[in-house]
């Protein structure tokens, strides 16, 4: 009777009691402690450790999103022979095959251009072959049908709002046959200078530019008859251009992409052109890629060198354009532009072929942004960036004396210095920069007039040369 009685009370005292999480006391402990405020100072900084940290990755993670991925700007070219390597020259191989078998050949050309005529309208008033958009897109039927789906890129809406139309809404379609042949033309460049392109980074070093030029001379008309033992010197010369106007900064590589869009390749692409009049060869001379300008540099080269050794002394370099660059001038090429030989005294300060090619080429490019840049790091004797009334002063002295010695007219040295800063008319009063000069348009004949007294002569003369220049053409 007891021990039953005492079970059942038991158990219903273990029924009765509520949980613990029930209790108003244990609440109290635990919102105490989840405050932090019952916990010991070790707790507490690990606890507010974590909440930092947990900010600091929260505020990372959203400038990181905000950035978007950095770029790789270096990556490990694969070495020769490597599994890497030869997958990339037959990855390139094959992706370049296909964009050349996307070329339209001379047979397509020929065939789109009898399209162009024979769906084309004659202008009344000027007698020109013209196409509207829908001649344009039966135009491009056609070819279509003709030549292929190759050709149909050219026909786009964008490529036909690109050319000059007239009242009637109507294209030339002699412009736009031009297009195409020049966007071919370039393509088909862009491939043979990334065949050549053995590291695959877009730009060519000087002795892939010579294999360029070298497999061009066969197709080239005016260069056909080039004698074979001249063929290496004149790869030399013609590649030296591309460097001196794609590579201002002296690095060594070219960038395929300048290269193409510069004014060099389309001057060595004119000696495609057979010539049916006789040409002389002061005009063959001009064009810096002809035969006849690379022999001349050659055979200047060879008598200014007097000594034979391949370099050119500063007495030697006097002798250019039979003497009339000052020598100050002179002296600072040297200084600029030569560098010191690693053989010591002996040729410490002799001009090689490569630095005779770059001050050739600024000579005759002085109205150009490379030419003035090479002229003024020369004019400017003190490094400092820009020319002053004493600069001005130093450099014309030396043309003073060798007019003088010509046997000209007394000049008044402060008069041609006003004179040039008229010219110029630079930003800032007291100095002239490169970038006056070149915003002046005028300043590769104020780089003549400090450099060469035949230059000073041109230009004191200028009235009277403009003048001969005229006669002819009106008689």
């Amino acid at each position: 009777m007891y021990s039953g009685s005492s079970d059942g009370e038991s158990h219903d005292a273990q029924r009765k009691i509520p949980p613990p999480s029930s209790m108003l006391w244990v609440r109290n402990l635990r919102r105490y402690i989840g405050s932090g405020a019952g916990l010991g100072s070790e707790a507490l900084m690990e606890l507010e450790t974590k909440r930092i940290l947990l900010d600091i990755f929260k505020e990372k993670q959203q400038k990181s999103a905000e950035a978007g991925t950095i770029p790789s700007f270096y990556k490990k070219k694969p070495e020769e022979g490597s599994i890497s390597h030869r997958v990339q020259r037959l990855a390139k191989y094959r992706f370049l095959k296909k964009q050349s078998d996307l070329l339209l050949n001379a047979d397509d050309l020929d065939a789109m251009w009898v399209c162009l005529r024979e769906n084309c309208v004659i202008d009344d008033a000027t007698g020109a072959e013209k196409m509207n958009y829908e001649d344009f897109c039966h135009i491009a039927s056609v070819c279509t049908e003709q030549i292929g789906p190759k050709c149909r890129r050219f026909f786009s809406p964008s490529n036909f709002m690109k050319f000059e139309k007239d009242e009637s809404g109507r294209i030339a379609i002699l412009p736009f046959y031009l297009y195409v042949m020049r966007t071919v033309s370039l393509t088909q460049a862009r491939i043979d200078m990334s065949e050549l392109d053995e590291d695959s980074d877009g730009f060519l070093q000087p002795h892939e530019m010579e294999a360029y030029i070298r497999g061009l001379i066969p197709n080239l008309a005016q260069l056909r008859d080039m004698p074979g033992v001249f063929v290496q010197m004149y790869c030399r010369i013609a590649a030296h251009k591309f460097f001196f106007f794609c590579d201002p900064h002296r690095r060594g590589k070219a960038c395929i992409k300048k290269v193409l869009l510069s004014n060099c390749l389309q001057e060595l692409m004119e000696l495609h052109q057979e010539s049916e009049e006789e040409v002389t060869d002061t005009e063959q001379a001009e064009n810096w890629f002809s035969l006849t300008s690379a022999q001349r540099i050659c055979d200047m080269f060879l008598d200014l060198d007097k000594d034979r050794n391949g370099t050119l002394s500063k007495q030697e370099l006097k002798e250019y354009a039979d003497g009339t660059l000052t020598e100050i001038f002179i002296e600072r090429v040297f200084d600029e532009h030569v560098r010191r030989g690693k053989s010591g005294a002996g040729n410490a300060r002799e001009m090689d072929f490569e630095s005779f090619l770059d001050f050739v080429l600024a000579l005759e490019n002085k109205d150009t942004a490379e030419g003035l840049t090479y002229l003024f790091r020369c004019l400017d004797l003190q490094g400092r960036g820009f020319l002053t009334t004493a600069d001005i002063h130093s450099l014309f002295r030396d043309v003073h004396h060798k007019w003088i010695e010509g046997g000209n007219y007394e000049l008044c040295i402060e008069d041609v210095r006003d004179e040039i800063w008229d010219m110029v008319k630079p930003a800032d009063e007291l100095r002239i920069t490169l970038a006056d000069l070149l915003s002046c348009k005028q300043g590769g004949t104020v780089a003549s007039m400090l450099i060469d007294v035949r230059g000073f002569w041109a230009h004191d003369n200028r009235e009277n040369l403009l003048q001969e220049e005229e006669e002819p053409e009106e008689e």
